[in-house]
């Protein structure tokens, strides 16, 4: 959609907003012409199209200056090209959104004016909201990685994945890998070809505001950022054959514990590979019916430790004593003694990795069941990016 705006030469600057003319130029003066990704005048919004950068072009003339500001006041950036004949938005416009154009030109002979339009954004049918981890200002493991989940299905994933920008202080190596989360929610996530640095600084940009993440998923009506900083080198090795927990930090022990993991046999079995610590949960009931684990038990457990979405934990689990450091006999989780989980529970963070290992087992932790992307070779996990 083209409109036409005169940008008129006076003694002050005429300023225009809509498509409605001025009475009569003053003198001789560029046509400024902004094509809006999905403008609307006075007609319904589209239900489904596609948007694209605005684009603010300019005839008989130059440009000298563009700005484009949404109704909250921030600008999106673009450049005029080297002959001034338009200017080009860096990124998509939201949906739903009123902006302003504001051009300054230059005649052939000259002279200078400004030009202001305005537009609105079709509004979106569907929006896909996003939710990310880590959030900002979070010092993490050096196995954390970036997670975005999705409400709905992103079938345009190339497209969605160029909005985002990983940065990093000491330019670590990485990759998006595009996963299905333990729910079933489509998820992208960003792992370092190996652990994190530690001090190394995070930056999460994601511009997705105004792009089309599909025809089942809408449209992207927000962006996201996250900063944040990767503490120790901790990693928590689980010997489920030795039944025996260490916590090596640096590359030095600082001590090791005696545990039980998961019953040999069947479904209340442990998971093994590396697990990421994703939370923290202090005191919390556990239910294993929700698991579908009917037989087991119904507690409060204290000192929790969330390793997987299905529900593997470290805690606090004194009703299980005799079997510490002697046999597995939990319901898939790893318990120790009260004194024990209150230590480590005190000294991890999240996005530490749990490395389990044992004989008898569930199998490997799926990247999707919690941060399981380290179970995946770096050369098969850059080939779940959308880009590759």
């Amino acid at each position: 959609m083209t409109w036409p705006f005169p940008a008129l030469q006076s003694r002050q600057s005429a300023r225009h907003r809509g498509v409605t003319r001025p009475g009569g130029p003053l003198a001789p003066h560029p046509c400024v012409r902004p094509r809006p990704a999905t403008g609307r005048r006075r007609s319904p919004p589209a239900r489904r199209v596609r948007r694209r950068p605005v684009t603010v072009a300019a005839s008989h003339g130059r440009l000298t200056s563009v700005t484009v500001t949404g109704a909250d006041g921030r600008r999106l950036s673009g450049k005029v090209a080297a002959d001034g004949g338009k200017w080009v938005s860096d990124r998509k416009v939201a949906p739903g959104a009123a902006y302003t154009v504001t051009a300054g030109t230059r005649t052939e002979g000259g002279a200078l004016a400004t030009t202001q339009a305005s537009f609105t954004t079709a509004e979106a049918d569907r929006g896909n909201k996003v939710d990310w981890r880590p959030g900002t200002g979070a010092t993490v493991g050096v196995a954390q990685p970036i997670s975005l989940v999705f409400d709905h299905p992103v079938g345009n994933r190339a497209e969605a994945e160029k909005q985002l920008e990983v940065t990093t202080s000491d330019g670590t190596e990485g990759s998006w890998g595009w996963i299905r989360d333990w729910p079933g929610r489509d998820r992208v996530d960003w792992r370092p070809k190996s652990y994190w640095k530690p001090g190394t600084k995070v930056t999460l940009n994601a511009e997705l505001n105004g792009t089309d993440s599909g025809p089942d998923g809408g449209w992207f009506v927000r962006d996201c950022t996250t900063t944040f900083t990767v503490g120790a080198r901790q990693v928590v090795e689980v010997d489920l054959d030795r039944h025996r927990l260490t916590l090596v930090r640096d590359g030095r022990t600082v001590r090791s514990i005696p545990v039980s993991g998961g019953t040999p046999g069947g479904d209340k079995r442990s998971w093994r590979g590396t697990a990421v610590l994703m939370t923290k949960e202090g005191t919390i009931n556990m239910n294993y019916e929700t698991v579908g684990l009917g037989d087991a038990y119904d507690k409060m457990v204290d000192h929790s430790m969330r390793l997987t979405w299905s529900g593997m934990y470290a805690h606090a689990a004194p009703w299980n004593a005799r079997h510490f450091g002697n046999a597995n006999r939990s319901s898939g989780c790893i318990g120790m003694s009260d004194a024990d989980a209150a230590w480590l529970h005190g000294r991890v963070r999240p996005g530490d990795p749990f490395e389990i290992t044992g004989e008898d087992t569930k199998g490997v932790v799926d990247p999707g069941n919690g941060f399981g992307a380290w179970n995946v070779s770096w050369t098969a996990w850059r080939h779940k990016s959308a880009l590759r």
